[in-house]
């Protein structure tokens, strides 16, 4: 690591913690049952939709009723979005005349903006309209990452509760944290980044003449429209020249806002957060990533306040950040090694005054090595998604580094509420196995974590490695599986095992080398994507029900504290062993043995 990129981490970390506390606190009192204070204007508001819509905002909820309405509101928010992008040639708001989505790209991009998980098989400013960008993935963004604070508050009330049967209202936690979280921190970021140079606009794309003519060839096609071959069955290349270029426009800045608050992910381009009218400056590049950290790291406070005790919220944080800062020292430090292709060749990789040095392929030279490897960090502990730089392109142990952070079960920060609720899963399964250990029945904040429980946990924990193992195997065996790999060998087993890794863990970022809009990769990327979010969520609400109805006992003597370095170390422990023994085989056939062919290569 170099002396920038130290300074860089600890500057982002000290912000981060800075804005998190603050929010966590008022994040908690949006989950309580009072008015927030100062915001009366906006309970009027919320009341006022509650009578429109007609929804039963004063019942209480048990886990398998809240369950049932989440399920129900995702279900139909996909019909949605399918039918949008199917209707989009017809629909207004789309001034470049773009016609309907496939109906398998439709499928797989629907699942995957519901699933918070924003999987991109498409280029956003050749497919999809300024309407369904706006009222198809903006909305489910704001939708998605509602669903995930929802479930945190109904699992932190369980943890809360003095014996009741009720985790809460789904209705209410998807409105106020739409209301009073999401859309606020939404508008203040979107003018920030407009301010930055981010465009919003309703333009038609614009054609611009090129200062430097461009020369280039392409191959000769017949009236049949097949590639003209020459005798020696090679295609006859013609000489193009372009002389002007197309800009694509539209409302980039409120959709920008929400993939990142709402860990997202899904770019407006299809260059995503490297394309220069999406991240336009290193200020708007730092706000995206303190932005995909900011409520996760909030959300620790909020558990904190809520469940009685801030020093439960504090070691929960500790043992995310302690994981984080370890990983992204590992792939800054892969970043600025040489590569030895490049080397043998003379390239000069030393970082300079003039150069960042190390892998530069894949980056973009106004962030460097350091921008690029934190953000690429940043957004794969958070199930974001959003990249700056292609990590199909990072060395083999750098590109392993997201790879691990995203199968860790995406809990290091993780997603909006997903983060959080997933590492509240691992808490239980370390105080079950420090029981076990010392001969107690566990406890965790003065509840009893039996049978039940345990169950529910384990599902939660091993849906996922579950999907990505068995989908790569599936995917590895067949044609339609193979056949879009650009990169035969040990990395295109990483592309595979990436993409799945990602769409289970509902993170969205590829290994982009694997192409993957095929009808094979869009249905089964779907389904786990789908399972993924879903599959997860309804066994951590049952722990919720299940905890929300028991005694909360007293800590007593014989108490395990679970606020101590001690925990935090064992918490990491079961974090990073269950993570690394599921995946430490596939590990082996993609990223580590490519590692040690790139460096034994010529020896």
């Amino acid at each position: 690591m170099t002396t920038q990129s130290i300074l860089l981490l600890a500057a982002f970390l000290a912000v981060l913690l800075a804005g998190a506390y603050p929010l966590g606190l008022y994040m908690a009192k949006v989950a309580g049952d009072a008015p927030v204070r100062g915001l009366g204007w906006l309970q009027k508001l919320e009341n006022l939709l509650y009578r429109w819509s007609g929804l039963p905002a004063d019942k209480a909820m048990g886990w398998k009723s809240y369950a049932i309405a989440l399920i129900v509101f995702n279900t139909v928010g996909a019909f949605f979005v399918y039918g949008l992008q199917r209707l989009q040639g017809f629909l207004p708001l789309n001034p470049q005349g773009l016609g309907a989505v496939s109906p398998d790209s439709s499928f797989n991009t629907t699942i995957s903006f519901v699933a918070n998980t924003n999987w991109q098989g498409y280029g956003g400013e050749q497919t999809m309209s300024y309407l369904t960008q706006m009222l198809g993935m903006a909305c489910q963004n704001f939708f998605s990452a509602a669903t995930g604070i929802a479930v945190i508050f109904a699992l932190v009330r369980g943890f809360a509760s003095r014996s009741g049967k009720s985790i809460g209202n789904f209705w209410v936690d998807l409105v106020r944290s739409t209301l009073y979280i999401l859309l606020p921190l939404s508008l203040a970021l979107s003018v920030v980044f407009m301010g930055e140079g981010m465009i919003q606009n309703f333009s038609p794309y614009k054609e611009v003449t090129l200062l430097d003519q461009v020369a280039y060839e392409t191959p000769k096609v017949a009236a049949d429209g097949q590639a003209v071959l020459d005798a020696a069955g090679k295609p006859v290349m013609e000489a193009q020249v372009a002389t002007t270029q197309t800009i694509a426009m539209g409302p980039v800045a409120s959709q920008e806002s929400i993939k990142l608050l709402g860990t997202n992910g899904g770019g407006f381009f299809n260059a995503n957060s490297a394309h220069p009218y999406e991240n336009p400056t290193a200020l708007s590049n730092f706000l995206q990533m303190l932005a995909i950290f900011l409520i996760p790291a909030g959300l620790c406070f909020t558990f904190g306040s809520m469940a009685g005790d801030m020093r439960q919220g504090w070691a929960v944080l500790a043992a995310m950040t302690l994981i984080f800062v370890v990983m992204t020292a590992g792939v800054m430090s892969a970043e600025q090694q040489a590569n030895p292709a490049l080397q043998a060749l003379g390239v000069d990789q030393q970082a300079s005054s003039l150069q960042a040095g190390g892998n530069m392929e894949g980056k973009e030279t106004r962030f460097g090595i350091s921008s690029s490897t934190l953000f690429a960090a940043v957004t794969t502990a958070a199930s974001c998604g959003a990249v700056n730089s292609m990590h199909d392109s990072y060395m083999p142990l750098g590109g392993m580094v997201p790879l691990l952070l995203m199968q860790f079960g995406e809990v290091i920060f993780g997603g909006v509420g997903t983060g959080l609720y997933g590492m509240l899963m691992f808490a239980i399964l370390a105080v079950f196995i420090a029981g076990l250990m010392i001969g107690r029945t566990p406890e965790y904040l003065g509840k009893k974590i039996q049978a039940y429980e345990m169950k529910m946990v384990s599902l939660a924990i091993l849906v996922t490695p579950a999907l990505v193992l068995t989908g790569t195997a599936i995917a590895v065996m067949v044609e339609p599986g193979t056949v879009g790999v650009a990169n035969p060998g040990a990395h295109g087993f990483s592309e595979i095992l990436y993409a799945f890794t990602s769409a289970a863990n509902n993170n969205g970022s590829a290994f982009a080398g694997l192409s993957a809009n095929t009808p094979f990769y869009n249905v089964m990327l779907a389904i786990a994507m789908w399972f993924g979010r879903f599959a997860v969520i309804v066994p951590v609400l049952a722990v919720a029900g299940s905890l929300a109805g028991k005694q909360r006992l007293s800590a007593n003597a014989g108490t395990m504290p679970t606020h101590g370095p001690m925990f935090i170390g064992l918490l990491i422990g079961v974090v990073v062993l269950v993570g690394v023994l599921n995946y430490v085989p596939a590990l082996a056939l993609g990223p580590i043995v490519e590692h040690l062919q790139l460096f034994t290569r010529g020896q």
